[in-house]
């Protein structure tokens, strides 16, 4: 089998937009950025990306609260967002929770192509699902790690991992960076769940 073509996609609110990145066996292939959630989810189909990993709440909070899969990575020492209900989300005074409602635009963009991970179908091509950048860093790390220095840290495990990061020419594609290394570990059934089907799972690549 040809190795897997992996993408991961940073995702921020309308103003900063979506950043992508795509690679095969750590190499990476290209890199965009926009507004439009329309244009990263055709750049993944067009690129040949079969495994996507995406920066942003697969689903809403259904009762308020902190889903299972946030409960689950902060009662293991690594900080995370809580996602609201959607009702909340879209009603915050200042869109705070913007770049989840953007995130939201993104999946329903991406089901055209890609099957959502629900926890079992983790064979299906071509995929995506939900991880965190600092979740996956500490998970790359072998310990819960400060947001602090994240610059440098994650650009030093991306490098770790043999991916040379000179084209990573700021945070948020070297966060899309991470996230497409995920999606490797995806690929290679290399992966920690955290979460449950009614309210969405996170990934982050298994401890070493």
């Amino acid at each position: 089998m040809p190795p897997t073509v992996t993408a991961g996609i940073d995702v921020g609110g309308l103003k900063k937009g979506f950043h992508a990145i795509a690679m095969r066996n750590r190499t990476i292939l290209g890199k965009t950025s926009s507004r439009d959630p329309t244009a990263i989810a055709t750049w993944c189909a067009q690129i040949g990306a079969t495994v996507v990993a995406v920066d942003a709440p697969i689903s809403w909070s259904k009762t308020g609260r902190a889903r299972s899969a946030e409960r689950a990575l902060m009662q293991a020492g690594i900080w995370c967002f809580s996602t609201p209900t959607e009702k909340a989300a879209k009603a915050h005074p200042t869109n705070h929770f913007g770049w989840m409602l953007q995130g939201a635009k993104l999946y329903r963009t991406l089901d055209r192509s890609f099957a959502r991970f629900d926890g079992i179908n983790g064979h299906a091509r071509p995929i995506c699902f939900e991880t965190f950048p600092h979740a996956i860093a500490c998970a790359l790390n072998g310990a819960p790690v400060s947001a602090k220095n994240k610059r440098n840290e994650r650009r030093a495990l991306l490098a770790n991992a043999g991916i040379d990061c000179d084209c990573l020419t700021s945070i948020d594609f070297v966060d899309a960076a991470l996230c497409a290394l995920t999606a490797e570990h995806f690929a290679r059934r290399r992966i920690e769940k955290h979460g449950d089907p009614g309210e969405g799972f996170i990934v982050v690549p298994r401890a070493q």
